[in-house]
């Protein structure tokens, strides 16, 4: 059967999602849309945290879809009580009511909107974030400085959004590595710094062997 444009770019698109799910290594959020999941293990969130940042994602979109319908195409991420939107909306106004829908869900700290005004991404634009997410993880899984569970990566567009609670010295390695993968338009660090006395006390600590 001979397949159009769109449909091998939904071939791709659900191939590297499900190859992507498999793995279940490096949490990576593509095109907005989580892949993955992180291991409770070695986030360093609480486990009540990271409870609560799920919660906030699941009121922000529910509550979204609500009051927007399709005037918008957002996707919502929460990070330790750190929510960021990113994705197309209709008009400066619904983008700035995106803002206000999400600091008034229960337990958000603060708020980055990087919604653009413009029409809904294309399959073709989502297919090419998933190529770059992909690329990103095979990067950061090869990189023996970094734990690559304590972040999240969020592509959009070409754009990179890193979230997480890194040292200045993983936020700054992290952003070299992924500046260098082809097809990133730019990084924006959404991280919250952490001292390396902070990362050390919260680090997972080795089990002692038998």
């Amino acid at each position: 059967m001979k397949l159009n444009n769109a449909q091998n770019y939904l071939l791709l698109l659900t191939a590297l999602a499900a190859a992507i799910v498999s793995s279940a290594c490096a949490p990576l959020v593509m095109g907005g849309a989580m892949v993955g999941s992180a291991l409770v293990a070695i986030d360093r969130r609480t486990t009540g945290t990271q409870l609560e940042d799920e919660g906030i994602e699941f009121k922000a979109g529910a509550r979204i879809r609500e009051q927007f319908g399709d005037r918008v195409h957002v996707n919502v991420n929460s990070y330790n009580r750190l929510v960021l939107i990113t994705g197309e909306a209709s008009s400066e106004a619904d983008r700035s009511a995106l803002t206000a829908v999400a600091k008034g869900i229960e337990n958000v700290n603060n708020v980055l909107n990087e919604t653009a005004v413009m029409g809904a991404s294309s399959l073709s634009s989502r297919s090419n974030d998933l190529l770059i997410a992909t690329k990103i993880k095979g990067k950061l899984i090869d990189t023996q400085d970094l734990v690559t569970n304590s972040m999240h990566v969020v592509v959009e567009r070409g754009s990179v959004f890193l979230m997480g609670r890194v040292t200045e010295r993983e936020a700054g390695r992290a952003v070299d590595i992924i500046r260098s993968v082809g097809g990133v338009l730019k990084v924006v660090r959404v991280f919250e710094i952490i001292s390396e006395e902070e990362l050390a006390r919260i680090a997972p600590k080795p089990t002692p062997a038998k």
